[in-house]
């Protein structure tokens, strides 16, 4: 497949989409990248099967016979990236979810950007739901007093200063700016940056992954960028929602492995208190949804209402 001309015309680029039982959402995804028909850009595809039974591989193979795919066992989301990764060429690669539509010269403006500034380490698009409405994919980086109100008020008053600061609300999002960290959902990655530090941890089975990736990369001296010339819409998390106690589960976990391993001094005291606090918080997150406060577990609406929660 080829995407609209970018910076660095010519070159192969690699891009991971991965999934697991979100057939037509794939196929969908796989239908924005060849819908952008106008290119000097080779797009090495890979897609990365992790353990579904919709028939997702055969029906990328009947479809698009020209993309790889790679079956897994599920994994999670980080093993199956790195697995995407390694097996693509190109001096950059995408990742991405299933359920992201390109719209047309997304991939080209996610590499210009990155080709031109041979400090970033990543680049990531604006992204919004199906309905045209801004997610907060480009995020700062929390402190403990807006992390701890951003958990607490987050779904019941979403436009507390906190979460608004977190999210990156209060900044223009037509701007081109420098970020803490970039969801996963979509972003472009430089590989020279993330093979040094072995790509997203493995032991993150879904959701942390990228908050994790970002502080490593920014630790080795790297940048993070947010481009809104690059434009992706996402239905968040079209396979998470079909097992909602699960990924909050896998959430509370994440969040538990990050926390933890950041822990120094005193404050290592409060360590135990880690587990309960957050499978209390993934148990007044499920009882939330139930009151109808249809938000997914990182903060962002539900597209559609009351519909299942989406991936990130």
């Amino acid at each position: 497949m080829r995407a609209a001309a970018a910076a660095v015309p010519g070159t192969s680029v690699g891009v991971v989409l991965v999934s697991h039982d979100t057939r037509e959402e794939l196929l969908g995804a796989l239908a924005s990248l060849a819908a952008d028909t106008v290119s000097a850009l080779h797009l090495d595809i890979v897609v990365v099967d992790t353990g579904s039974v919709d028939g997702t591989a055969h029906a990328v193979a009947a479809a698009w016979p020209e993309v790889r795919v790679l079956r897994l066992v599920n994994t999670g989301f980080a093993r199956a990236a790195n697995a995407g990764m390694r097996v693509t060429r190109g001096w950059a690669v995408v990742v991405a979810n299933a359920d992201v539509r390109f719209e047309p010269g997304a991939v080209a403006a996610l590499v210009g950007a990155l080709a031109r500034d041979p400090a970033l380490a990543a680049v990531g698009p604006a992204v919004r739901y199906p309905d045209g409405t801004l997610q907060a994919s480009a995020r700062r980086r929390p402190g403990t007093v807006t992390a701890v109100a951003h958990a607490l008020l987050g779904r019941w008053l979403p436009e507390n200063r906190w979460t608004v600061h977190y999210h990156g609300r209060d900044l223009d999002p037509d701007l081109p700016r420098d970020v803490d960290w970039l969801s996963g959902c979509a972003l472009v990655f430089r590989r020279a940056a993330i093979e040094p530090l072995g790509g997203f941890d493995p032991g993150y089975f879904l959701y942390v992954e990228d908050v994790d990736l970002a502080e490593r990369l920014r630790a080795a001296g790297w940048r993070l960028r947010y481009e809104p010339a690059a434009r992706v819409r996402h239905r968040v998390g079209a396979s998470t929602g079909q097992a909602r106690w699960s990924s909050l589960r896998h959430h509370a976990r994440s969040l538990n492995r990050y926390l933890a391993a950041r822990m120094s001094g005193p404050v290592r005291m409060l360590r135990p208190l880690l587990p309960p606090v957050l499978l209390a918080w993934a148990v007044v997150t499920a009882v939330a949804e139930r009151c109808g406060r249809g938000r997914s577990t990182t903060g962002e609406r539900q597209h559609g209402g009351s519909d299942h929660d989406r991936r990130r």
